[in-house]
């Protein structure tokens, strides 16, 4: 089954993303480091994928789908098989921040090409995105509760070589997909165009990281933002000039100007960052007011994570009974339901019951769109833009991880005393966001 490895190695990626967080203080002693240094990593990782998105699905037409799927995987399972044996900080940066990084930036926009071209029509398609969206939230709401007892029973290390005993599996998986015949592109790479996508996402990456710790009106935040912006203007003015000049460009410029392309990707920008910000918040909620530790947080965020598998695992039924565009409007109906049932809900002291309802039905919300929304982008495409799409999709979908972070962080750190009132606001900054991604849904044009 083609979509299984391609699920695995969603589930991987998305893991990893996640899991260091519920570690953090045992690698820093481990290490002889600080908190500060493991979480240097952290953001090197996310940095380093999300800067070379765009250049690593452009290499997947270049090597291959397969090809740069197998590439991306030795890459990151090399990465983890260095971080678990590192002596020190410096080899964890290079195993899990940049080849683990790296490998990421190759083998995802892959997962999402291959299961484009190999599905047979709009039903079938929607039914593997969800598997493999499933698969990738599962592994983002996962990450800390398993990390969590691997890091408590067996160590930080072993939650490494679990990363690499999993890679091992989905490379043999992989040996058996039989990949459709690329179409004939241009085989130059377009090296400055890579270079200015990946300077301009870097910095923008950033500064937005930044908003988490010195809040949005700090002038670290702007001045990368600004700077990432620069990077990313000339980028398209590099794009506009070899498609002038009959040369391919990193992507084409006719990718941003279809109405229903931007809009299908901005939900998939404020899905993400709905996603990561309220699981952020309610983590950070939990340990600090409630005083849980890694693995009851876990365990508490499973209602999101069944509600997501369900949405996901019906994706197939939902997409032959109703159109792309109602499920992702359906799915920002049930998002913002689900966060306002968790602020009428939720307290200090309230039991643990409290918080089901809402996180539910935030899951199954955002399990809902995660699936339609790519479909209806990547769908918009032939086959031989799916890797022009793919990477664009992915890194959309990569900055709205650390937006969600960062916005729900900026309000966390604003706020004078850490208490219900800063997290219910920082709640709601986040249904706000949801509520945008609703009018965004509602512009969709038809499919």
């Amino acid at each position: 089954m083609i979509v299984l490895p391609l699920a695995l190695a969603q589930f991987v990626a998305s893991y990893a993303a996640t899991t260091m967080t519920v570690a953090v203080s045992a690698i820093a002693a481990d290490l002889g480091t600080t908190v500060i240094g493991v979480q240097t990593a952290i953001t090197v990782f996310t940095l380093t994928m999300a800067s070379l998105m765009v250049p690593g699905s452009k290499l997947s037409d270049l090597l291959g789908r397969k090809r740069c799927f197998l590439a991306g995987l030795a890459v990151y399972g090399t990465g983890a098989l260095l971080a678990s044996a590192t002596p020190g900080p410096g080899l964890l940066i290079v195993g899990y921040s940049l080849l683990e990084g790296i490998g990421s930036a190759l083998m995802i926009p892959p997962i999402y090409i291959l299961v484009t071209v190999t599905s047979r029509d709009l039903t079938a398609r929607a039914r593997a995105f969800g598997v493999v969206g499933g698969a990738g939230a599962l592994g983002a709401a996962a990450g800390p509760l398993v990390g969590g007892l691997v890091t408590t029973w067996l160590g930080w290390r072993a939650s490494f070589l679990l990363q690499v005993v999993l890679v091992g599996v989905i490379v043999l998986l992989a040996l058996r997909i039989a990949e459709p015949p690329s179409p004939p592109r241009e085989r130059r790479f377009d090296v400055t165009g890579a270079v200015l996508s990946a300077a301009g996402l870097f910095c923008v990456v950033f500064g937005v990281l930044q908003a988490g710790t010195h809040g949005w009106p700090a002038s670290p935040v702007w001045l990368f933002a600004g700077l990432g912006a620069a990077f990313l203007i000339v980028f398209f003015a590099h794009v506009r000039a070899r498609e002038r000049s009959g040369r391919e460009p990193l992507v084409p410029s006719g990718l941003f100007r279809d109405r229903g392309t931007g809009l299908g990707l901005l939900t998939q920008h404020v899905q993400w960052l709905v996603l990561q910000g309220s699981f952020f918040v309610v983590a950070v909620f939990l340990q600090q007011v409630r005083g849980y530790d890694a693995v009851e947080t876990g365990l508490m965020l499973t209602p999101a994570t069944i509600g997501i598998l369900g949405a996901s695992a019906a994706a197939g039924r939902l997409a032959r009974r109703h159109s792309q565009r109602g499920l992702v409007r359906a799915g920002f109906l049930l998002t913002v339901a689900g966060l306002v049932l968790v602020l009428l809900l939720v307290r200090a002291d309230s039991g643990v019951a409290s918080a089901v309802p809402g996180l539910f039905l935030l899951g199954a919300g955002v399990g809902i769109m995660l699936t339609a929304s790519v479909n209806l982008v990547q769908s918009r495409f032939p086959d031989a833009a799916q890797g022009d799409i793919s990477g664009v999709s992915r890194s959309v979908s990569n900055l709205g991880s650390s937006v969600g972070t960062a916005l729900a962080g900026s309000v966390l750190a604003g706020t004078p005393h850490l208490g219900g009132r800063s997290f219910a606001l920082a709640l709601t900054t986040l249904a706000v966001a949801a509520l945008a991604g609703l009018v965004a849904a509602l512009l969709l044009p038809s499919e």
